[in-house]
């Protein structure tokens, strides 16, 4: 009788934390932070490390990161307040100083005031491809001095751009020859958004449902000793 009871009880904190598993990924940040585990803050402005056989996209995190990362910001949200407090609080209002101002000092330079996302659900409509992508990060990017990254730097940076919002699957390489056919419309950019916040939420499930079966075994393995004494 105890032994099924505790059966019941493993049970029905499984599907009870399963239950739990599928509400927080539904509702995300909406839970309480207090039910959030805690999780070392990562150094947002640190350079990307690659893995042992690094893809085109993954080239371009560190071409992002050197040359567009400080006005596009890490997660390519643009520059957003948020972000700006990354910087030392002296650099956070740089254009206030002088140096990227209405009246920046000798090898400084004018930023804009606002900054466009890169990354995101609503990013990238007013190009129809990945080569229009890659035409305009050529003849305009850097800011500071457009034209001066290399032909591969050019085509890293739009693949790695192009695979964060879910618009490439970086198996191949992206160049002149299939830039095209990589199209760039709302529908994508949105569908994209939602299989990844779908696909981060599926493997997140998959964890807390194999570490619950391995609880369980426990419990079985435990409860079969006990029976057989």
């Amino acid at each position: 009788m105890q032994a099924k009871s505790v059966l019941r009880i493993a049970f029905l904190s499984v599907g009870i934390a399963l239950l739990f598993a599928g509400l927080f990924f539904d509702m995300g940040t909406a839970l309480s932070p207090h039910l959030q585990v805690a999780v070392p803050t990562p150094d947002r402005l640190a350079k990307p490390t690659l893995p042992v056989t690094p893809s085109q996209a993954d080239r371009g995190s560190q071409v992002y990161w050197l040359s567009c990362l400080p006005c596009h910001g890490d997660k390519g949200q643009g520059l957003t307040d948020e972000f700006r407090t990354t910087y030392p609080p002296e650099d956070q209002y740089c254009w206030e100083r002088g140096c990227h101002g209405e009246m920046p000092y000798e090898n400084g330079f004018t930023i804009p005031m606002v900054i466009p996302a890169l990354i995101g659900q609503d990013v990238l409509t007013k190009f129809s491809d990945a080569a229009q992508l890659n035409s305009y990060i050529r003849v305009t990017m850097p800011f500071w001095k457009p034209g001066s990254l290399t032909e591969e730097d050019v085509w890293s940076i739009t693949a790695f751009i192009m695979r964060e919002n879910g618009l490439w699957n970086d198996d191949v390489e992206l160049n002149e020859t299939n830039a095209a056919e990589v199209k760039i419309t709302p529908e994508a950019l949105q569908q994209a958004q939602v299989q990844k916040r779908s696909g981060a939420g599926v493997w997140w499930l998959l964890l807390v449902s194999v570490s619950i079966l391995f609880i369980l075994y426990f419990i079985l393995k435990k409860i079969k000793n006990t029976t057989t004494i």
